[in-house]
């Protein structure tokens, strides 16, 4: 094998090396395999509706007029309101209920 050719090898295997281990890394994540929709879901359902979680977590999207669209909206374009979400859904556990 050329110089050249063993280099390109041990990139690739390197980057090999760097997938398995993101891959094998992701499942210590406790939002891995939710979506954004289901998470909301299981807290809906953990508190009742949107007036429990409204008293949990305090953004208008929850109290004044609402609904899963436009609370999956607010949440993809306000990022502190989604790492608020979430982590109340991690505190739960409630990640421990797979869909």
């Amino acid at each position: 094998m050329t110089t050249a050719h063993n280099n390109k090898a041990q990139s690739q295997g390197a980057a090999t090396t760097a997938a398995g281990a993101t891959k094998a890394a992701q499942p210590k994540n406790p939002l891995h395999g939710f979506t954004l929709e289901q998470i909301l879901n299981l807290l809906l359902a953990h508190y009742g509706g949107y007036p429990a979680l409204a008293r949990q977590v305090k953004l208008k999207c929850f109290s004044e007029n609402p609904s899963l669209k436009s609370s999956l909206n607010f949440l993809r374009k306000t990022p502190w309101a989604r790492t608020e979400v979430e982590q109340l859904f991690i505190r739960l556990g409630l990640y421990q209920h797979k869909p």
